[in-house]
């Protein structure tokens, strides 16, 4: 059985007021970053988005799993980039770091040991570093060749010790430099699609010529073909698609003939095998081209309750077949 919904009382009142005071702390927090974007922030952009090598982030504890979310993020949008752990980086992982590398270090204190240690071999390696930190006066930020800082920030916990304000912070200066940059870099929806070709994210950019069926998998016929030799087509293509798209001898679509065209003729009790496909094809088919989103090409075979649709190139020849099974191996269904 389902656990009972908790009685509202005032000690449950008071648990959600404080639940909701962590969240305006944390919001808080990231709005007083926005005061502090300047002059440093265009310096930190410019030498990420001139990096010849790559963005190497860094952080220790929370504020290395921050770091690890930015690197991924970065990575995401076409921005070659590794996390360091600062731990491992002093027993080889260092050699992860080459010229033309930028890094990026993240400690709210500043004073983050194992970071501290890495700095003069990050200076002799001749890469420069943007410290994101709290206090502009720490070694990490004396050390570092530019500095994002995010001021003293009171974390929003009971103690006043663990990192959650200061995190969110964090994590929001990142973003907004990850974001920044790719505003000012040619990296598009394809470009994302081609980084992100699994999950949700990925159907939501796929394009119909990464899923249709194309070469002898496209099954073809020539208008002029007997009905009999369509049949044959349909049954005989590799993954037998129950569709056989009907083109003219420049191969330009004509029209489609299916399954279901075929049941229909049968129980109207046509019986000539022999007469030319194109006198009983479905006649100007709705068709897609290969760039068309599956999503879009989804949503109309679903609103036309069809289970194919012909793809089409720009001179109107038919270049390839979506099959509804398609879509479902793709879990668009």
């Amino acid at each position: 059985a389902a656990p009972a919904t908790p009685v509202r009382d005032a000690d449950a009142e008071a648990t959600l007021t404080y639940a909701r005071g962590v969240l305006e702390a944390e919001a808080r927090a990231i709005l007083g970053v926005t005061e502090r974007l300047g002059d440093a922030f265009l310096h930190a952009l410019h030498l990420v988005r001139e990096c010849a090598g790559q963005v190497v982030v860094t952080g220790m504890g929370k504020a290395g799993h921050i770091g690890q979310k930015l690197s991924s993020t970065l990575a995401s949008t076409g921005v070659r980039s590794v996390f360091l752990h600062p731990a491992e980086a002093v027993h080889g992982d260092l050699g992860r770091v080459g010229p033309g590398d930028v890094i990026l270090a993240l400690s709210n204190s500043g004073s983050t040991e194992e970071l501290l240690r890495l700095l003069p071999l990050f200076k002799r390696m001749g890469v420069p570093v943007v410290a994101l930190t709290g206090d502009a006066d720490s070694q990490l930020a004396k050390g570092a060749d530019v500095v994002l800082d995010i001021g003293r920030i009171e974390e929003a916990c009971p103690l006043g010790l663990v990192p959650t304000a200061s995190t969110a912070a964090l994590h929001a200066v990142g973003d907004a430099l990850a974001m920044t940059l790719l505003r000012s870099r040619p990296f598009g929806r394809d470009d994302y699609a081609l980084l992100h070709p699994g999950g949700k994210l990925g159907r939501s950019v796929l394009r119909v010529f990464e899923l249709m069926r194309t070469g002898r998998a496209n099954p073809l016929v020539v208008d002029t073909a007997r009905l009999s030799e369509a049949v044959v087509v349909m049954t005989n293509t590799p993954g037998r698609p129950g569709a056989a798209c009907v083109v003219d001898r420049d191969g330009k679509l004509e029209g489609i003939f299916t399954d279901g065209d075929l049941r229909r003729l049968v129980e109207r009790g046509h019986q000539d095998f022999h007469v030319p496909v194109r006198e009983v094809m479905g006649k100007r088919p709705r068709c897609i081209t290969p760039e068309t989103l599956v999503l879009t090409a989804a949503a109309q075979m679903r609103e036309l309750r069809v289970d194919q649709l012909p793809v089409v190139d720009v001179e109107g020849r038919a270049v390839g077949l979506l099959d509804v099974q398609d879509l479902l191996a793709a879990k668009f269904f």
